[in-house]
């Protein structure tokens, strides 16, 4: 081109996909003058996390860009400037304050609208949209004076709306959708049953297969009428149903569109007119208009290509999605819908967790074709790599969703083992071979480094877990040391942070921050510190109480509406008749509700805050103990009836069970620790999902370890066979305080031994065989934390300090909340509102 003159590109829109167009062809070509026509009154944002606004973030904090950044790269920016008309003849745009701009090149990213549906009184106060930040603010200032709120719509946009209410401390909130189900396009009817379920449990009311036909009320909202004539009442309504392709300064022009609106273009994003080019939601590509920000970004790359004459063509993209929508994980890959006969189907369903999981495969069993995931959507990167390469599948393809059993990873597993044009991250089309190169030839070590890098990480995020590993497993290909660091305030891994506090006799979390860290900390290392002072000191955790996360803090878990559980320890399920009164008293007294739990103890739910002392003082006089179920610790150790009461019984399952429980009793961890023991091989306490288990044998007991139940259910592996009760508890001290010694904050045992090297082998040869020479030194470690337990309700209850902390109101201590309202529900009193 001639230094003389510059073409001039026209952007209409200034939204994601319009402002990523401009950073991809500034990055590639200055031979442009570049002119953006923006709608709104701010600058491009992130609408992905628009949700984020409701629970603290900023419009600065969603901004992609400043005022500055378009001017440093010479871009002329207007804002709240809409177009009002196109000259396609003289290469035109009109702008609604008057400017004249003639341009080269046009492209038009225009985006889309909300779809609101023509139903009488959709004018009135108190109905909105939810698309802009502006939209938000006006839901936010609303909020303040409503106590119901209704959603219209069920489908993903619909469903981050009602999370908006909810953030807000709407009272009732609830959501209409038309179709039979929610998230229709997304997900499988009982994929949607098992969501619904998990949002009613949240709060959420559901209308399902419901139309609205009238929104009542005289000028503001006061509920909704439905087809059937029932009615429902609501004080706002926020209209999320779907949404309609910007495309009327298009058809005003000339330029074709499709049938039900969108803007038509080709490969190249080109519309039927050469010199005008159409990307984002506002473009209709072989019959379909992409509603995800990647695709998006995929075709501004395309356009930004084709001006600098690369001629790169857009082929359709993968609606592959993971989102977590109100605290529930919810992604779909590949064909999630292609059922039998096409191909073979394999679901597992775990209604009480809420996890639902299917994966389609080919007919020979060899290929992913696509699936569904709730409630546990970890495996979704790899699950979605799988399809989109063609990997061929291991000998038990369930595994994919119910986890390597036997704690072996499945052959040829791993994001190493992807191609190297692997997609990895589809916002900014970064692929595995781009990223392994950062690592190798820029030396790019970190996830910041490698967005500055690679961009790769700065669109969606979903992708930084694959990132992460693809970055470790480079080091360790190329024989690296690999830092596990624990967050950026730290430098060093929780092992090597635990060996420098002991050493220096540390006892408080500011003075680690001060002597190894920097920064202020953060929700990422201050529980990982506090776990690491318990397990080295098991001094009383509300000593950190700056520190802990709000279980720990008060010493019980906290539940949805509001409330406390008690949970007394009941060693090995064994209880007599005197305490199991006191329990029902207690639960009578202060009105709780009341549950045998899985693990062999009595839950004590709807506990008021103030009242947790009082409560446990009356636990406490009857001879128990805090059970910390709340903690990161020991939390039950189940046995069967044993040789005591069973016919098949080898041994006395209980007795070593409550020894096994009142020895590592309070015992902080990594993560929380559960076991079992089982008088025979009938294994009716389930010892072997346990992260120790222990089983009878006739010759003395089986220890297994590392086993895990819950989502990821994995068998434990046996440790030693035919060992005494005084060696099972010797070697349980020795895998007890290495797994608290070496493995990463919030890491189960299962996945602890899945990453060691050399598996159970080595762990064998480190706690049976001393491989390391350790054995004494982690004895005696485990004899001081034992020897230092202390009840950590008796501590409060006979501290009139800590007490304090132990109250709704500062100013009127004794006061309960008044949003908390309990109703009877199976002969027992359930928190009713929140």
């Amino acid at each position: 081109m001639s230094e003389f003159y510059k073409k001039s590109i026209v952007v209409v829109g200034n939204g994601m996909v319009g402002y990523k167009f401009c950073e991809k062809l500034i990055s590639k070509t200055s031979e442009f003058n570049l002119i953006v026509f923006g709608e709104e009154p701010r600058a491009a944002y992130d609408r992905v996390h628009l949700s984020g606004f409701f629970s603290g973030k900023t419009a600065d904090d969603l901004s992609m860009a400043s005022i500055k950044w378009y001017a440093d790269n010479n871009i002329t920016l207007y804002l709240n400037d809409p177009i009002k008309e196109i000259n396609r003849e003289e290469q035109t745009i009109h702008s609604s304050k008057g400017i004249l701009q003639s341009y080269d090149y046009l492209v038009l990213a225009t985006g889309s609208a909300p779809f609101v549906p023509n139903i009488p009184g959709v004018e009135k106060q108190g109905v909105f949209v939810y698309r802009t930040i502006e939209d938000l603010e006006k839901i936010r200032e609303y909020a303040k004076h409503a106590k119901k709120g209704a959603v219209m719509g069920g489908g993903l946009l619909g469903l981050e709306a009602a999370k908006a209410l909810i953030d807000l401390g709407i009272d009732e909130t609830h959501v209409v959708e038309f179709a039979p189900r929610l998230m229709p396009r997304q997900i499988d009817e009982s994929g949607s049953k098992l969501l619904q379920a998990k949002l009613t449990d949240l709060g959420l009311q559901l209308h399902l297969n419901v139309s609205t036909s009238l929104i009542l009320g005289n000028d503001s909202i006061e509920g909704l009428q439905f087809s059937d004539n029932t009615t429902l009442e609501s004080d706002m309504l926020v209209i999320s149903a779907g949404i309609r392709p910007r495309d009327e300064l298009a058809k005003l022009c000339g330029l074709e569109t499709g049938i039900r609106g969108g803007i038509v273009v080709n490969e190249y994003m080109q519309t039927n007119d050469e010199k005008i080019f159409a990307i984002g939601e506002c473009a209709l590509f072989d019959g379909m208009i992409y509603g995800l920000v990647a695709p998006g970004y995929e075709m501004a790359e395309v356009v930004a290509s084709y001006l600098y004459q690369n001629y790169k063509q857009f082929k359709g993209f993968d609606m592959s999605t993971k989102l977590k929508l109100i605290g529930v994980d919810v992604a779909s890959y590949g064909d999630p819908f292609i059922a039998e006969p096409h191909c073979k189907t394999i679901t597992f369903e775990d209604s009480h967790k809420g996890i639902y999981k299917r994966i389609n495969l080919s007919h020979d069993g060899k290929y992913l074709l696509g699936g569904i995931l709730i409630g546990d959507a970890d495996s979704y990167n790899m699950l979605l790599q799988t399809v989109n390469n063609s990997i061929v599948l291991p000998p038990n393809p369930e595994d994919l969703i119910l986890g390597a059993r036997g704690g072996a990873a499945s052959e040829g597993a791993g994001v190493m083992s992807l191609p190297d044009d692997a997609l990895i991250c589809s916002c900014e089309a970064v692929d595995k071979g781009a990223i392994c190169s950062a690592v190798l030839d820029k030396e790019i070590t970190t996830i910041e480094g490698m967005k500055k890098c690679t961009k790769a990480g700065t669109g969606c995020g979903g992708c930084i877990p694959l990132v992460k590993d693809l970055i470790t497993g480079t080091l360790k290909e190329n024989g690296q040391y690999v830092k596990n660091n624990i967050c950026e305030h730290f430098n060093y891994s929780r092992q090597e942070l635990l060996d420098l506090i002991k050493i220096n006799s540390i006892k408080n979390y500011d003075e680690v921050l001060d002597t190894f860290g920097r920064g202020d900390g953060c929700e990422v290392c201050k529980p990982a510190v506090a776990s690491i002072l318990a397990s080295l000191w098991n001094d009383l955790i509300l000593k950190q109480d700056t520190i802990q996360d709000s279980n720990d803090r008060f010493l019980a878990n906290i539940q949805k509406g509001g409330t406390y559980s008690v949970v007394p320890r009941i060693p090995g399920g064994e209880i007599t008749p005197d305490k199991l009164i006191v329990i029902g008293q207690v639960a009578k007294q202060f009105g709780l509700y009341t549950k045998i739990t899985g693990g062999q103890r009595i839950d004590l739910f709807g506990a008021h805050l103030n009242d947790l002392p009082a409560i446990w003082k009356l636990l406490i006089d009857a001879g128990f103990e805090s059970g910390h179920a709340y903690g990161k610790s020991l939390r039950t150790v189940k046995s069967c009836v044993g040789s005591t009461w069973c016919r098949f019984g080898l041994h006395d399952s209980v007795s070593f069970a409550i020894e096994v429980e009142n020895r590592y009793k309070g015992l902080r961890s990594p993560h929380k620790l559960k076991g079992g023991v089982s008088g025979c091989i009938r294994e009716c306490a389930e010892a072997q999902s346990k992260d120790f288990g222990i089983i009878a044998t006739e010759k003395g007991w089986n220890l297994y370890v590392c086993g895990n139940g819950g989502s990821k259910p994995q068998h434990a592996l046996l440790l030693a066979a035919d060992i005494d009760s005084q060696t099972c508890i010797k070697y349980l001290d020795r895998f007890l305080m290495f797994y608290i010694k070496t493995a990463d904050p919030l890491t189960r045992t299962a996945t602890w031994l899945n990453k060691m090297d050399g598996g159970i082998s080595y762990l064998k040869n480190v706690v049976v065989n001393d491989s390391l020479g350790i054995a004494d030194v982690l004895e005696e470690e485990m004899k001081v934390l034992i020897s230092q337990y202390k009840c950590e309700w008796k501590d409060v209850v006979e501290s009139e300090h800590l007490k304090k902390k132990f109250s709704h109101f500062v100013n009127a201590p004794e006061e309960k909340d008044p949003n908390i309202v309990f109703e009877p529900l199976r002969e027992q009193v359930m928190a009713a509102q929140w």
